[in-house]
């Protein structure tokens, strides 16, 4: 993006914010067609992903509010910006990522309807694809000073 670079952040946070309320909307008008009954077997699972899920969204969003609305990038100097390695990162590279994946699948194991199920796939997907254009920029922004992290870290799940 060139000169255009600290406009990443607020234009990719606008995207989302849109994508997100197309995508809830889609949820709220299509037809529930259940996959499955309700039981307590996948209920139980569901609640011990999405619990974790959401805590860690919300630590991450609390925290990183300013960075990740993308209004830090329009206000500061660059070289003020330093890498995240601390708290959720020394484990995950992207925890909020993490937390999202893990809330979205285990709303799915409890309330398992085609709409969560399309909902989930494609929020997989857009997570994916948003974790490779993150992880590009990181590099450019932070160097080797990433690569050396991304090689102690891993990028989405603690242990693999």
């Amino acid at each position: 993006m060139a000169q255009s670079f600290k406009y990443y952040r607020p234009l990719y946070s606008i995207f989302a914010f849109v994508s997100l309320g197309a995508l809830l909307w889609y949820q709220f008008t299509i037809t529930r067609i259940d996959l499955m009954h309700f039981t307590p077997v996948r209920f139980i699972p569901g609640l011990m992903m999405a619990i974790p899920g959401i805590l860690i969204m919300i630590i991450c969003i609390r925290k990183y509010f300013y960075e990740l609305s993308g209004l830090q990038a329009l206000q500061e100097d660059k070289s003020k910006v330093t890498l995240q390695k601390r708290g959720l990162h020394q484990y995950v590279r992207h925890p909020l990522y993490l937390g999202t994946l893990l809330f979205i699948w285990g709303l799915f194991c409890i309330f398992p309807n085609l709409s969560n199920l399309i909902a989930c796939l494609v929020v997989t997907v857009y997570t994916i694809i948003g974790i490779e254009l993150e992880e590009k920029k990181l590099r450019v922004e932070f160097g080797n000073e990433y690569l050396e992290y991304s090689k102690k870290v891993p990028k989405l799940f603690p242990g693999i």
